[in-house]
């Protein structure tokens, strides 16, 4: 009986995860309708007094998406004073969901990776992960390896997608 190589295994081919690089904090959606009256309409005086009562120290060290789930018409400023509030406490706070929070978090990220190591090499962009990685952070990352990778695959490397190849 012949012995089964992992030709995978064996193989130059890279794997970029972007899991590797989601970063380790809870991340939290306020939802800023539980303060408006029935969910609506923003009245400056109780909306202020909710925020003043509201326990921000149950934010720290998270990363947080504030949004309104609502059709409400809410100012600009409702969102501002939400955010100081939870200023001294989140390491992030963003406007939007959490998958608006996530392509942020990559955003900052991505940038900041030597990618000088993927020169001339096959990489496959890693495509099932365990963490919600937003579909915007695949875009990016594809961005900042195509000048060094020889190719660009999407996937597994038993079922890879190609996408990009090198002209010689």
């Amino acid at each position: 009986m012949d012995e089964i190589i992992n030709k995978v295994a064996n193989s130059v081919l890279e794997v970029f995860d972007l899991e590797d690089y989601y970063p380790k904090a809870n991340r939290v959606q306020i939802d800023i309708s539980q303060w408006l009256l029935e969910g609506f309409l923003l009245k400056e005086k109780e909306f202020r007094e909710h925020l003043k009562n509201h326990d921000w120290s149950q934010y720290q060290d998270n990363y947080v998406a504030i949004f309104c789930s609502t059709d409400a018409i809410v100012p600009a400023w409702a969102s501002i004073l939400v955010t100081l509030q939870l200023a001294p406490f989140a390491k992030k706070i963003i406007s939007g969901t959490l998958e608006d929070l996530d392509s942020a978090l990559y955003q900052e990220i991505l940038p900041t990776i030597d990618y000088s190591v993927f020169e001339n090499k096959p990489v496959i962009i890693k495509g099932c992960s365990k963490k919600p990685v937003p579909n915007s952070a695949y875009v990016l990352a594809a961005q900042y390896l195509q000048p060094f990778a020889k190719s660009i695959m999407y996937g597994e490397a038993c079922s890879a997608v190609p996408l990009y190849k090198k002209k010689q």
